[in-house]
């Protein structure tokens, strides 16, 4: 395929840079200046421009971008300037540091200094140091001769780590992904409505005021530990815990440095937010700020929707430039008022389709549970199925509420999942259930789906084989692939999911496995790889589909296993049947995987 590789340098300051604000709102900005452009086309010598922007546009309007592929390391932030500034529309995306994620993980860095090294393929300048503050003006002309070798050098580094990276045999459609990816944010096409957020943002901060009022919150029960885990509990959250440096015993994780309580900012009920937001002493809560962020988007432009791909360990797509779209409430007071400001544009639908418990399908299907792939397969309902065997009655005696827990044990319990933790998860959605109900329950499911348990023991199984250097097997497809010696597992992707630095520690007088992350050691075991490992499938499936998808409609967002696009309004049915078959479309490696889907439609993304 025919590459440009290019790298721009822009004015930054200590105050007005991307450290320090988005990549939406930095691009956008009044002050936003490029300074110059540095390009490569094919293997060619790369070359600096430094011009005025008429210059600048002048000088890229000379490529033949339609015919080719743009390369970057960061394209979110050099597609920006190129598609949102200079009008440029390529036949495609690529962007090194989105390969390298995938490649060595979501913990190695991903700096272009950082995988210079680990290359040896030279080094990153330090130019840019000496740039701070300054206009293109400002430079001498010996400056600017010297930041454009800078420049220079970035593109060659970005160029030569491309070819590495495919060197390591990076999957070709995996490309395919990380343009898709990438245009969900390049070439933004929704629109927000602002006089609904400003609406919202007022309803929220009056709502907030008032809770905070009638819960008569005092620092006394929002800085006493146990006096706040009882509150978390008491609204259905299991407190965070960890293990404390200083006495070496589990300890509540309510520090502003712990991740899994930070996580809490964003939970679901507003409540939750609101008081985890207060104890970390937050002036605003997440749904304040990230209105705010919509409506200053939305006095800006369009709607550029900032989706990280290989985000998580998994595989899975992540939230990124602070306006996290892949957990927009739906539920509680202020359910589906972001996704309702989200409109599709003028004359066109937006589509979402939603992959049906796709998780608990991979589950079944991989550990071998045949009765409970064919129920799936036949459009069986499985939550009645569960409840049935929970209460030893008919399906058909099923009452609502037996359903529910059906549900719920279907969803939940094919992780290992303890009845403590089932019993919480049954409080949060308002089910009050004893502890002694729960293990049996739990219990139920695990002697109903046997083979689902023998699956976490295989998995466990691996685990210690990576230690021990040994071969083992996973699962009874042949979908994903152990080996001991690259420490994980090959996915249908192509990719590696691995578990490096894997090790047994002994902590409070139990062994465990752990590996390094980081956010330090991560705890490892059977039922916990089996998540990984179907989140990993589930997020291959979707890949695929989203691709099939795309080549027919702009898709516009995924949210975990859901696929949006936008069609024309004059072919809104036809286009809402093309998107639930390609997303119950199976990929040839797995072609017994039991998939479905559910799919909405509405000229805004919380009408879907």
């Amino acid at each position: 395929m025919n590459i440009i590789t290019i790298d721009f340098e822009t004015y930054y300051d200590r105050e007005f840079s991307l450290s320090k604000m988005t990549t939406e709102e930095y691009v956008r900005s009044e002050t936003f200046e490029v300074i110059g452009v540095g390009i490569s086309v094919g293997a060619e010598d790369a070359t600096w421009f430094s011009g005025t922007h008429k210059e600048v546009k002048a000088h890229l309007d000379q490529f033949d971008w339609a015919s080719s592929f743009v390369l970057a390391h960061n394209t979110q932030f050099d597609g920006a300037i190129l598609s949102w500034l200079f009008g440029v529309k390529p036949k495609g995306w690529l962007d090194t540091l989105c390969m390298a994620r995938a490649v060595h993980g979501v913990d190695a860095g991903g700096s272009l200094k950082a995988l210079a090294e680990r290359y040896e393929i030279g080094e990153k300048g330090t130019e840019v140091l000496n740039a701070l503050g300054k206009r293109r003006v400002d430079f001498t002309e010996e400056e600017l001769d010297k930041y454009g070798d800078y420049c220079k050098n970035d593109v060659e580094l970005t160029r030569t780590l491309f070819g590495r990276l495919m060197d390591t045999g990076f999957p070709t459609k995996e490309l395919k992904v990380i343009d898709t990816t990438l245009r969900m944010f390049v070439e933004p096409t929704l629109e927000l409505n602002i006089h609904m957020l400003e609406e919202h943002i007022q309803n929220v901060k009056e709502r907030k005021a008032a809770l905070l009022e009638s819960a008569a919150v005092d620092k006394d029960l929002l800085m006493s530990n146990d006096k706040f885990a009882e509150l978390l509990m008491s609204l259905g959250v299991e407190p965070p815990r960890k293990i404390s440096a200083r006495t070496g015993k589990s300890a509540w994780a309510f520090a502003k440095t712990d991740e899994e309580f930070k996580v809490l900012l964003e939970h679901a009920d507003p409540r939750v937010q609101i008081l985890v937001s207060a104890r970390l002493g937050n002036k605003t809560t997440l749904e304040e700020t990230r209105t705010q962020r919509f409506i200053d988007i939305g006095y800006r432009g369009k709607l550029p929707v900032p989706i990280k791909y290989y985000a998580a360990h998994t595989g899975r797509w992540g939230g990124d430039d602070k306006i996290n779209l892949q957990n927009l409430p739906s539920r509680g007071q202020n359910a589906n008022k972001l996704k309702k400001s989200i409109m599709a544009p003028e004359g066109y639908v937006i589509i979402d389709s939603d992959s049906s418990q796709i998780e608990a399908r991979t589950v079944a299907w991989l550990a071998g549970q045949t009765d409970l792939v064919e129920a799936f397969e036949n459009g069986e309902d499985v939550y009645k199925i569960m409840a049935s065997a929970i209460y030893g009655k008919g399906v058909d005696e099923i009452t609502k509420e037996e359903r529910f827990v059906g549900k719920t044990t279907i969803l939940g319990a094919g992780y290992g999942m303890g009845a403590a933790k089932f019993q919480i998860q049954l409080k949060t959605f308002g089910q009050e259930t004893s502890l002694e109900e729960c293990q049996r329950i739990i219990s139920v499911y695990r002697s109903t789906y046997a083979k689902i348990p023998e699956l976490w023991k295989q998995g466990n199984n691996c685990l210690e084989a990576i230690i021990a250097q040994r071969a083992a097997t996973f699962g009874v497809v042949d979908a994903v692939k152990f080996d001991a010696k690259r420490e994980g597992f090959l996915l249908p992707s192509g990719l590696w999911q691995r578990y490096e630095g894997l090790k047994k520690i002994t902590r409070d007088n139990k062994t465990e496995l752990v590996y390094k992350t980081r956010k330090g050691e991560t705890k490892m075991y059977g039922g916990k790889l089996v998540e990984n490992l179907c989140q990993a499938v589930a997020r291959c499936v979707i890949a695929e589909q989203m691709l099939r998808i795309a080549k027919k409609y702009h898709v516009v967002l995924t949210v975990h296993d859901a696929v949006a696009c936008i069609a024309p309004a004059a072919e809104a049915k036809a286009a809402q049947e093309y998107v639930e078959e390609c997303m119950r479309w199976r990929p040839e490696w797995a072609s017994t995987l039991p998939l479905n889907c559910e799919s909405g439609i509405g000229a805004s993304y919380g009408d879907c």
